[in-house]
């Protein structure tokens, strides 16, 4: 049995493990290897997403993957523990609670904050660089306005109300932005002047987030100050402490009211990276040296991967960033690599990352970013650039969590958002109470039962009637195009009357214009498209039409060339779509009405109106069930239905079952 183990569970350690995993069953190797994913926590945080927790954004479960969700299916042991030491010579991996055999080590650890021996900083200081961090810098930030809220000292209020962000790379630029923007909602809250909250930003650099261009890093700043963010570059802070900073600044060191001090001003190596590079060759903050193959320099059987791993690719003159990319990559080449060792086949892979760009977020509604291909990147701001930002992440849930984390991130980061919090601002975000849903679900049920019913009454169950239903239909529209003889139409559409039998269904969701008189009318428009066609015609006068003289359809050459050699090809054939479609209109209506597999009954009813808009058209008067079913999709019965009891019962059951559970077809 071959040994993988693998410490830290997170971006480059989650993502190695995966890939691994696959590789080595892919390559029917997966009963002779053991992979072993070690980290103390039992979940995976998307530690770039810390700061929406902290200002309140988001919910806190939002920046969580539990580790056995992720690994569900896997042959992968998860293993909760602190490793607290690595024997090279004996190929151990030593924990808290145990040790681990390897053949093959991966190192991704992480990292934690620095804090560059400044006094009273790290005693004194909030830190972001976990999910406890965020969560405890959100507590306090309540806090702090609820206290100052009836505090009638005015310096211990001011100082309740001062904050101080140390760090103007992308996680203190982040967290800033984030507070500037929750201040107002704060100030509000408990009733303060916004007036007198100090927000500060304060950093040795020059200018925000300078691995910017200049001119992306200036839109920053203008945006901080703009949410009444002073910002303080070419400073440094010489000392924290309980309500205090100090900075120094052109030889001065001056003295600050700081009730609140955020620190995000640099990161070194986890502990245990840390303890490893004493031992190996390394370079600063604890990183250790690696070859083109992602290996230590000094064992060839351990690989280091993500902000662990000192490696200058080829042409660059400095090392690889600390950053998400560089983990993504770095985990695709160290899977690549050891599978490549194991089965002895195929060379081993140098590592030439191509890294594609950066963004910083400044709140939720504006961000800058430089991105593209390696070699050719534009700059691009605001809307374009959150849009970005959230690609990005959706494209890292696929490959970790596949669609149950996509669903989970749209449905924090869209439809649950407050105060407009996001760069689509709340128009997502859903506000409308679902007891509203319920006489709109029982109309709409009402109407597909009512369907059904007549169609029974007009003989759908013993009577081929689709060939007039549509005939007559197809017949009408051409004659209003001027692509038959209004003639020959006479004559169709008196042989097809009887059949198509659907007058009234000119006022129907299901039969639509299947009237099979003749009648002079006018088009609105008639657009070709080549691979459909929309066409919007009255079948009267338009200066005396009213919405039920207008029908729209889409005519697809696929959709004709079907019903046309499939479902009128026989008797029998349309005998089976008719009793199809009444089935379905009446199984569609009583699940409405009793609020029972409610997006189910409502995703069948857009699929039957999209076949009716495609085949016979749909008059206008009835296209309000196509948007009564899109609003009836999503927890349309969870309200005075059975879905309330039912949906969850079988969620939780769902979840359970393996392959499910593997391919992430589920949602939390």
């Amino acid at each position: 049995m071959t040994n993988i183990v693998v410490i830290g569970a997170g971006y480059a350690g989650v993502l190695a493990t995966k890939k691994l995993e696959k590789k080595l069953r892919k390559k029917k190797l997966a009963g002779e290897t053991q992979i072993t994913l070690i980290d103390k926590h039992p979940y995976h945080t998307m530690l770039t997403e810390l700061h929406e927790v902290a200002a309140c954004r988001v919910g806190e479960e939002s920046v969580k993957m539990n580790l056995d969700q992720i690994f569900a299916g896997r042959k992968v042991n998860v293993v909760l523990d602190t490793v607290t030491k690595v024997d090279f010579e004996n190929n151990t991996v030593k924990g808290k609670n145990g040790e681990y055999s390897y053949d093959y080590l991966v190192v991704a650890a992480g990292s934690k904050p620095t804090y560059f021996g400044v006094e009273g900083a790290q005693e004194n200081s909030y830190s972001l660089w976990s999910y406890d961090d965020a969560v405890k810098l959100r507590d306090r930030i309540h806090d702090c306005f609820r206290m100052a809220a009836d505090e009638t000292d005015i310096n211990k209020r001011r100082e309740l109300l001062s904050f101080y962000i140390v760090g103007a790379g992308f996680t203190g630029v982040e967290m800033v932005g984030e507070l500037a923007e929750y201040t107002p909602i704060l100030c509000k809250r408990f009733n303060i002047n916004r007036d007198e909250v100090t927000i500060v930003d304060v950093d040795g650099l020059s200018r925000p987030v300078p691995i910017l261009p200049e001119k992306l890093s200036n839109k920053v700043d203008k945006r901080l100050k703009k949410m009444g963010v002073d910002v303080v570059m070419n400073a440094s802070v010489v000392g924290v402490g309980k309500n205090f900073i100090k900075l120094k600044k052109n030889d001065e060191i001056t003295e600050h009211v700081a009730g609140t001090v955020i620190w995000t001003a640099g990161i070194e190596s986890s502990d245990i990276t840390s303890e490893i590079a004493k031992e190996t060759t390394s370079g600063g903050r604890g990183r250790i040296q690696v070859d083109e193959n992602l290996r230590s320099v000094d064992h060839e059987n351990v690989y280091v991967i993500g902000d662990n791993m000192l490696f200058t690719a080829k042409g660059e003159e400095r090392p690889v960033p600390q950053m998400v990319e560089n983990a993504e990559h770095s985990a695709a080449t160290v899977a690549k690599n050891i599978v490549a060792t194991i089965t002895k086949s195929g060379e081993l892979e140098a590592y030439n990352p191509k890294f594609h760009g950066v963004m910083v977020c400044v709140g939720g509604r504006y961000g800058v970013a430089r991105g593209g291909m390696a070699k050719h990147q534009i700059n691009f701001a605001s809307f374009f650039a959150m849009f970005a930002k959230h690609f990005i992440n959706i494209i890292y849930f696929i490959q970790v969590m596949g669609w149950t984390k996509v669903f989970s991130y749209l449905k924090h980061e869209f439809f649950t958002i407050r105060n407009r919090r996001s760069f689509l601002g709340g128009h997502f975000s859903n506000r409308t109470p679902s007891f509203m849903l319920v006489p709109l679900r029982l109309w709409l049920g009402a109407v597909w039962v009512y369907e059904g019913v007549m169609k029974i009454v007009e003989g759908w169950l013993t009577t081929p009637k689709l060939a007039g239903f549509f005939g007559g239909a197809n017949t009408w529209f051409d004659t209003l195009l001027g692509r038959i003889d209004p003639a020959t139409a006479d004559a169709v559409a008196s042989a097809s009357t009887e059949a198509a039998g659907a007058a009234d269904a000119v006022a129907s969701a299901s039969t639509a214009v299947a009237d099979a008189a003749v009648q002079t009318g006018t088009v609105i428009f008639d657009w070709n498209f080549k691979l459909f066609e929309t066409i919007l015609v009255s079948g009267v006068d338009l200066a005396q039409s009213t919405v039920s003289d207008i029908a729209f359809k889409i005519q697809v050459p696929f959709v004709d060339w079907f019903v046309t050699n499939v479902v009128l090809a026989s008797d029998g054939m349309q005998m089976f779509m008719q009793i199809l479609i009444v089935v379905l209109q009446i199984l569609i209506g009583l699940g409405l009405m009793g609020g029972c597999f409610t997006f189910l009954s409502a995703g069948v009813s857009l699929v039957l109106q999209a076949m009716f808009v495609t085949t016979t058209g749909l008059y206008l008067n009835t296209f309000w069930m196509i948007f009564a079913g899109l609003a009836l999709l999503f927890g349309g019965g969870y309200t005075l239905g059975i879905d309330y009891y039912l949906m969850p019962f079988l969620k939780k059951k769902w979840q359970n079952v393996k392959w499910a559970r593997k391919w992430y077809l589920y949602n939390d």
